[in-house]
């Protein structure tokens, strides 16, 4: 890397993020995924591994991971040209198209069983959103017109069947025919109510990454109403996180503060808003990136980790410690530092990295632990892989890191 700055000590932090990110990939994460998720015997992948490195044989297999997956190996075969990444991307694409896909009612089913079967057949908006995600990963690698047919028609069904046309927005779930369920939950932990957050960030990440391949006038209309929903009614003006559920109105229904979504969101939307090339969203969507990070930074721990969530009723922390949000913390604040070259925010970046790389790196079998204390002990109750547990968050991360060294060398 030929990149230097004035200070020794940003050009010296810059080459760490460089070497964290490059070896991560190399010796930690996709080796892992490479030699133990594989299920040879049922196909696909295998639903979870225990941090023991046992086998789950009898757990379901959910639509995100496997979705997850194919974004994982086919943006990694994008930048490496590995064809043993390749190979893993065209297993996951044809588990998710054979298995998961409903042909009757179109859409993906939310889990199956360990043979394959479906399990439960729900159309969860946030899933749907992943599949979108991932195909247009995978399209970009091969090229081939199924691959973005089957994506452009799973955006029109979101929008038909989700996008609500009278208040804005999208319903978190439908069932397998997509109708209304009483139950629409992403998880147990979740709000039943009807518009989430969460869901909406997956959706314009999704729509994001469909448009960088489909320039469709339509889905930009609908790409930029995303941006303006996160802008005017998502994140909240006064403290500036975001407010995590909603009724059908748009009315709050939630106190609770995600630092781990927050940063998350102050890249992504930003990042589509790049994409959306709208000169005036990209200069408000800038401004805003940067307040959310000032918001968040609050839930830096002693350590330079990220704390779980607080809340805004109740002076609270969640003091544990997640893999995705230290992950999402690392791109966050380098996409500040990107947009400001203030160098606080590359100290947070590699704070947080450090603690990765003390605490949340599994030295033993490779890839991250799921959850750490606030002093860095790992939970082993929770999987190195699962359900939620999924190479994408990290991947993603390596690979952003390396993206933003680029952009500071141009």
């Amino acid at each position: 890397m030929s990149i230097t700055f004035k200070n020794q000590e940003e050009t010296d932090k810059i080459r760490y993020f460089e070497k964290f990110a490059l070896d991560q990939l190399e010796f930690s994460i996709l080796p892992f995924w490479r030699k133990h998720s594989i299920d040879n015997e049922r196909g696909g992948f295998y639903g979870q591994i225990n941090n023991d490195m046992s086998i789950v044989s009898e757990a379901e297999k959910g639509q995100v991971l496997n979705a997850r997956i194919l974004w994982t190996f086919s943006a990694v075969y994008r930048k490496n040209k590995n064809a043993s990444d390749l190979k893993l991307a065209q297993r996951a694409y044809d588990y998710i198209i054979n298995r998961f896909y409903d042909s009757v009612y179109g859409g993906f089913y939310w889990s199956l069983h360990p043979d394959g079967s479906p399990k439960d057949t729900k159309k969860q908006i946030y899933a749907q959103a992943f599949v979108i995600y991932s195909l247009s990963e995978y399209y970009k690698i091969t090229n081939h017109p199924a691959v973005l047919k089957k994506a452009i028609e799973l955006f029109h069904l979101i929008e038909k069947n989700s996008f609500d046309k009278v208040k804005n927005g999208y319903v978190e779930a439908r069932d397998r025919e997509w109708k209304e369920m009483p139950d629409i939950r992403l998880s147990a932990k979740d709000m039943n109510e009807k518009k989430s957050m969460n869901t909406h960030l997956h959706i314009l990440e999704a729509y994001s990454n469909l448009y960088l391949v489909w320039k469709d006038p339509f889905l930009k209309k609908q790409l930029e109403n995303l941006i303006h929903l996160f802008a005017d009614i998502i994140i909240d003006n006064k403290d500036y996180h975001q407010i995590l559920f909603f009724d059908d109105d748009w009315n709050s229904r939630s106190s609770l503060i995600s630092f781990g979504h927050d940063i998350e969101t102050s890249w992504l939307l930003h990042e589509a808003a790049l994409i959306s090339e709208n000169t005036a969203l990209i200069n408000s969507i800038s401004d805003l990136s940067i307040k959310m990070c000032e918001a968040v930074r609050k839930g830096l721990s002693k350590k330079g980790a990220l704390y779980y969530e607080s809340d805004r009723a109740k002076i609270h922390y969640e003091h544990e410690i997640e893999w995705w949000a230290q992950a999402e913390g690392i791109v966050g604040y380098l996409n500040a530092y990107v947009l400001t070259r203030n160098p606080e925010y590359l100290d947070i970046a590699f704070n947080i990295t450090r603690f990765i790389e003390n605490y949340i790196v599994d030295k033993k079998y490779g890839e991250w632990f799921f959850r750490v204390t606030e002093d860095g002990e790992p939970i082993l109750s929770h999987e190195k892989a699962g359900f939620w547990k999924c190479p994408y968050h990290n991947t993603r991360t390596c690979l952003e890191i390396l993206h933003r060294i680029d952009l500071l060398g141009k």
